[in-house]
């Protein structure tokens, strides 16, 4: 999944706010009563927010690399 797929609504939100509707969407998921058409539309939202956080991950990991570069060349 690209960046391009990821809606808006993800993109904006801030890896606590993702992690919290991850769990969320877990939580449902993990009921006894749940319907398979929600589960795929949930499953899916689960797939755009942890691609999301993996994102912003990768980002952190670069801006930490540029910064020991840095701190290393001194």
């Amino acid at each position: 999944m690209k960046n391009e797929n990821i809606p808006a609504d993800v993109k904006s939100k801030s890896l606590k706010e993702a992690r919290d509707e991850i769990n969320g969407i877990l939580t449902k998921l993990e009921s006894k009563e749940v319907d398979l058409a929600g589960s795929l539309d949930d499953y899916k939202r689960l797939i755009q927010l942890n691609r999301h956080i993996d994102l912003l991950f990768k980002k952190k990991v670069k801006e930490i690399s540029s910064i020991t570069k840095k701190n290393n060349k001194k």
